[in-house]
């Protein structure tokens, strides 16, 4: 056989997988049009290149049942949810705060499309600083009788890293059980050697999605992006601060590291549980069930929290859907804090109406990132709503790294989502909902002092920006979906 005739085979070869993925694209992943096109795109103008990329970054995960539960204890968590769904169409809820009972329709719509238990006796503490959530949290597993259970995007070998780590030694030493799950993508540069003491002591641990193959990793794309720790089923914090020396403000690179985290104590833990009992299950394959993880207990507060996930395995994207509802509802105020800006149209939309019926809405991103092509492709986003009046202020004192959304002081949401696509489409996340105005209005108070150190993006300053500036955001703009 000729060189000519192998080459033309190839081309054949080529075109023929081209031919089976567009048709897979297209008709049998059922793909939103703009995600069809992309991918149309890319395997049309490069076919061999396009063929790895989508390998690598174009799997509809929504397509695969990821996570394996027992049928027992799926059927009867599933009647637990129908029974609150019955109290709610049945109006027989009663509130501790009447901040909830104005927004039913919200817990309703998470209760219903992310299987969102409400709960309202818990008790809830606001961490804006990493120095101060790792004391309590440190503390909180020095005591812990049964079981720890940690989950974190980033864990890095240094002195917090491994604090935290002889800590987790001590205690598997101590006959408590110990499992650490953590995202192999965040945490990269982390040697696997690192938890070997935990592993000799007795504890387990486990990468979301690790490599099969070295160097070569089909689900790169998709990250476990939650941040959550539960200590005996009871208590469990949630929110935006990874295991690193960074976060307590010691990077001089950053400086001061303004996040914000959530330490819950009440019957919200036990969504927190669940939710680390699947992800454990799926990256282990070691399962874990029984009494022992959720205890029986009363919490210690009169807060309303929902735990909130989603991810790409599934069709809804529950948190985005949660902000935009909460946004909708509003009456007076929209504040947003997040490190990256990268709304999609529907999100972008909901924002832009509030604006137009007379919403004080802020949105605060830092003014220095650490993603520059993100904080380009942000600074577009945020210029369409300076002439609605929307307020941008930029943190100054450090990096801003919150997640939280805060609608008239009455109900908030903290969690690990941040407000862009990848956080809605592509990274598995966590947050808490908050039906409050003691929380609420505690979170609105922190912004409101983050205020002193933000300076505002103002219309003028955006429309006579350089034109490199403008070149920048509208490339980053155009790959945002991916960013």
């Amino acid at each position: 056989m000729s060189l000519s005739s192998i080459a033309q085979n190839i081309s054949y070869l080529i075109l023929l997988i081209n031919i089976i993925l567009a048709v897979s694209v297209i008709f049998i992943e059922r793909r939103n049009v703009g995600v069809t096109w992309a991918w149309l795109m890319v395997l049309l103008f490069l076919p061999v290149v396009g063929f790895a990329l989508y390998l690598l970054f174009g799997q509809n995960l929504s397509r695969i049942k990821l996570y394996k539960i027992k049928k027992e204890t799926e059927e009867r968590f599933r009647s637990i949810i129908e029974r609150q769904r019955k109290q709610f169409r049945q109006h027989r809820l009663t509130y501790n705060d009447d901040s909830a009972a104005e927004y039913e329709d919200l817990i309703y719509m998470n209760l219903s499309s992310a299987m969102s238990l409400y709960t309202q006796d818990n008790d809830v503490r606001i961490f804006t600083d990493g120095q101060a959530k790792f004391d309590a949290l440190i503390d909180e597993l020095e005591r812990a009788k049964h079981h720890i259970h940690l989950m974190y995007y980033i864990v890095h070998d240094d002195g917090i890293g491994r604090k935290l780590l002889d800590c987790l030694v001590r205690k598997a030493n101590e006959g408590v059980a110990v499992r650490f799950l953590y995202d192999p993508i965040g945490s990269h540069r982390l040697h696997s050697r690192f938890f070997e003491p935990l592993v000799k002591a007795g504890g387990e641990v486990a990468a979301f999605f690790p490599s099969r193959i070295p160097y070569l990793n089909f689900r790169v794309n998709y990250r476990n992006h939650r941040k959550i720790a539960i200590i005996d089923g009871k208590v469990g914090y949630i929110g935006g601060i990874n295991v690193g020396d960074e976060y307590l403000g010691l990077d001089p690179k950053f400086g001061y590291w303004r996040d914000t985290h959530l330490r819950l104590q009440g019957s919200a833990v036990k969504q927190l549980q669940s939710q680390y009992l699947l992800d454990w299950n799926l990256a282990s394959n070691r399962m874990f069930e029984g009494e022992a993880y959720f205890p029986d207990f009363k919490g210690g507060g009169q807060v309303g929290v929902q735990i909130v996930s989603s991810g790409p395995d599934q069709e809804m994207e529950q948190i985005k859907n949660g902000y935009i509802r909460m946004i909708h509802l509003a009456k007076e105020s929209v504040w947003i804090q997040t490190p990256y800006f990268i709304p999609d149209e529907s999100l972008q939309s909901a924002i832009r109406l509030a604006a137009l019926s007379g919403v004080d809405v802020k949105i605060m991103i830092p003014a220095r990132p650490d993603h520059k092509m993100v904080y380009w492709a942000s600074r577009s986003y945020l210029g369409e709503l300076l002439p609605l009046g929307v307020q941008c202020l930029l943190y100054e004192k450090g990096f801003l790294h919150a997640k939280a959304l805060v609608i008239d002081g009455k109900v908030a949401t903290v969690g690990t989502a941040n407000f862009d696509i990848r956080s809605f489409k592509l990274n598995f996340e966590s947050n808490a909902f908050i039906y409050d105005r003691s929380v609420a209005g505690r979170l609105k108070s922190i912004f409101e002092e983050d205020m002193a150190h933000c300076r505002e993006l103002t219309l003028a300053e955006h429309l006579n920006r350089p034109r490199l500036h403008r070149i920048r955001e509208s490339v980053t703009r155009l790959l945002s979906p991916i960013l």
